[in-house]
């Protein structure tokens, strides 16, 4: 079962305002988060995710990125490399 569109679409938007690469980590599975297909087949509620940021603006989007899976009750973990 697959989280509601908002979430996916909400949290494809905030990836989008940022030039890091921003992957999501589900099991073994590595997601753009840029990409609403592949967040559609990957968000599951109840599941837990990592978080990979790297680029010019980790840190701000970071921070959006925690923000608006909390806001949904996904739990995400922030990967620090």
């Amino acid at each position: 079962m697959a989280t509601n569109n908002q979430a996916v679409v909400e949290i494809a938007q905030t990836a989008a305002k940022f030039s890091s690469s921003i992957v999501l980590q589900a099991e073994n599975k590595y997601i753009d988060v840029k990409s609403i297909l592949g967040l559609f087949t990957t968000l599951v509620s109840g599941s837990s995710y990592e978080l990979h940021v790297h680029g010019p603006d980790a840190e701000e989007a970071k921070a959006a990125m925690t923000e608006v899976f909390e806001k949904h009750g996904l739990k995400v973990t922030l990967v620090s490399e």
